[in-house]
């Protein structure tokens, strides 16, 4: 039964550590940012895809912070030598939501 117990608790974490992953809502936020310009889904554009990303970063603990200051700052050197410009102005929120979906591999939606 105790293991009954544990593997229901392990099946409903994934579930909504998934469902917390809005792919929709992400993808909106990205076109109306203007990262999908650069960036695709599954094949690199100007950018890195962003299962290229999601590869990349894949068990970094600091992945989210590290982003989220690249996404708002910009920077280079680290995909090639095109710079990603700054996105000073969206949201904390927005940028959460779309980093989620990025580091999930970017489920379609």
């Amino acid at each position: 039964m105790k293991q009954f117990v544990i593997a229901a608790m392990m099946l409903a974490g994934a579930a909504s550590a998934h469902a917390a992953v809005d792919a929709a809502k992400a993808q909106e936020i990205a076109t109306k940012n203007a990262c999908m310009g650069c960036h695709q889904v599954d094949k690199k554009l100007v950018g890195p895809s962003y299962k290229e990303v999601a590869a990349k970063y894949k068990g970094d603990k600091g992945a989210m912070a590290k982003l989220t200051d690249k996404v708002k700052k910009g920077g280079s050197g680290v995909w090639g030598p095109v710079p990603m410009p700054a996105n000073p102005n969206i949201s904390e929120a927005d940028v959460k939501t779309v980093l989620e979906w990025v580091l999930a591999g970017a489920p379609a939606k």
